[in-house]
């Protein structure tokens, strides 16, 4: 059997996005199988304007300042040139990426560098899922996975090495020679159970480090969950439950075994020195009752600090009061909008400021190592500077609760019901792409214009945390006029030694 070879290419800019544990599963699953596997991941590569997704909420007081420059130097080379000398040394038999719908531009540029050495390429994730024409059109990419890629990927691959015949395999769209598509129907979910420990050593070792309130730990993500239970309409969790339903390929949302959970983590605390874990599961507290007592007993024996993410209403002081005996450091919560009627009849979600406030309440009792982060969202369709207004008094109620407030504008991802009413209310054109969480609005709409979305998005903190007295000096730091970058500049050293220098958090 002749050597294979696969060459993932992941895009990524600084800051955007943590180590991807899809990739590392998959360089197990094949290194498993007898293929070869190489990586080239651009994070810190400088490309274009070198935009920093961390950084940039620094910047805008969304978390605590923090120096990555001990753990990452940068790369001096030119990524098109490395990636060049990759594929001349590695010689792939298959391109495989991974890409987001904000990271999508960014792998076409890297995909089309190397399309005239004639390699088949796969592309995959949750843009290619729910844009797949979209993503096929361009003559650079081959084949889309739709859905999982664990067993689709492998399947591809040993059919390859074999020469045998790739175009009927599940959860695959193939375009001809001819130019048909071949629409290959969703293959039953995967066992979250069965899958094999990530390989991280596809990675460099400055991947592994993050920072989290303020200061750099060496950080593994962890999947507990898959899926989501909820059906929030800025999110593309439930389409996915949706299109596996509809193919009959089984229940999207699925719960890792507490048992499989504590076999990673003791990987990664044994074998990696992991000093933080992160869980990044849409909605931790999805487990029932007797699932979360197991949880809390095996994390006992763990006894390494963690980050997880949860819904106001899912709050309990017990299951905080056992979380935190264990080793829970942080966590954040999503209010999104701080106005019921419009969170419920825009958003889909139907819980009460009563309820957030609560939630907010019981956290702040068992004064978490690095406190609570609360995040939110502005330029929704169909919203106005003065329903975005509401989100932040709802966060002035809470402020002395939480150590920091996000404030990111709203993406109309693919597959997601507000993204198809931005499309119908003509705020985008159909072939949109969204920009990232933390990057430029893309929504045109003349109640609520870009340039005042991105200056409540800098000044949020401003707003919730100092008095209304200070509120006309923030209006104009909304402004990137120099006037107004110059308010900005003074009033956020003036944030940062209020809120930040005094305290020590970690």
């Amino acid at each position: 059997m002749r050597d294979f070879k696969i060459l993932f290419v992941y895009p990524n800019l600084r800051g955007m996005n943590m180590l991807p544990p899809a990739i590392a599963v998959f360089s197990q699953i094949l290194k498993n199988n007898g293929f070869e596997v190489a990586l080239f991941d651009t994070t810190y590569y400088k490309i274009g304007n070198d935009f920093d997704s961390d950084k940039e909420k620094e910047k805008n007081l969304a978390v605590r300042p923090f120096d990555l420059k001990e753990e990452v130097t940068l790369k001096a080379t030119n990524p098109f040139d490395d990636l060049d000398q990759l594929v001349n040394s590695f010689q792939p038999d298959l391109i495989a990426m991974s890409v987001t719908e904000d990271i999508f531009p960014l792998g076409l540029r890297l995909i089309k560098h190397i399309d005239k050495y004639d390699i088949l390429t796969i592309v995959g994730g949750v843009f290619p899922t729910f844009a797949p024409r979209k993503v096929l059109k361009n003559k650079e990419i081959d084949i889309v996975c739709v859905g999982e890629g664990e067993d689709a990927l492998l399947e591809l691959c040993m059919k390859l090495r074999v020469g045998k015949d790739y175009s009927n395999i599940e959860n695959l769209w193939i375009e001809k020679e001819t130019g048909e598509v071949i629409k290959n129907q969703i293959r039953k979910v995967v066992d979250v159970d069965k899958i094999p420990l990530p390989d991280f050593s596809l990675f460099e070792e400055a991947r592994l480090y993050r920072p989290m309130a303020g200061k750099i730990y060496r950080m593994f993500p962890v999947e507990t969950h898959r899926g989501c239970p909820y059906s929030c309409s800025y999110c593309n969790s439930p389409a996915q439950r949706n299109l596996h339903n509809i193919e009959h390929a089984g229940n999207y949302f699925r719960k890792r075994s507490v048992s499989m959970v504590k076999r990673e983590l003791e990987f990664y605390k044994n074998e990696w020195g992991a000093e933080y874990f992160y869980f990044w599961a849409d909605t931790f507290f999805a487990y029932t009752d007797k699932e979360f007592e197991e949880f809390v007993e095996m994390y006992n024996d763990i006894k390494i600090p963690f980050w997880c993410q949860a819904r106001p209403e899912q709050i309990t002081e017990e299951r905080i009061r056992q979380l935190r005996s264990v080793g829970l450091h942080r966590m954040s919560l999503g209010i999104e909008h701080g106005n019921e009627e419009f969170r419920r009849r825009v958003i889909n979600r139907k819980t009460s400021n009563e309820v957030i406030i609560k939630a907010f309440e019981i956290i702040s009792d068992y004064a978490l190592p690095a406190g609570v982060s609360v995040n939110n969202i502005v330029g929704f369709p169909t919203e106005t500077p003065e329903l975005a207004m509401d989100t932040i008094q709802l966060n002035r109620s809470i402020a002395d609760k939480v150590d920091t407030m996000n404030c990111y504008a709203f993406t109309p991802f693919h597959g997601t019901p507000l993204r198809e009413l931005s499309v119908k209310m003509g705020y985008i054109e159909e072939d949109t792409f969204t920009g990232c969480l933390t990057g430029e609005p893309v929504l045109n709409m003349s109640q609520f214009p870009k340039e005042r979305i991105k200056g409540l998005m800098r000044t949020f903190s401003l707003y919730v945390r100092f008095g209304k007295e200070m509120w006309n000096d923030i209006q104009i730091a909304e402004n990137s006029t120099p006037e107004g970058e110059r308010m900005f500049s003074k009033l956020r050293e003036e944030y940062i030694h209020k809120y930040f220098s005094t305290e020590s958090v970690g």
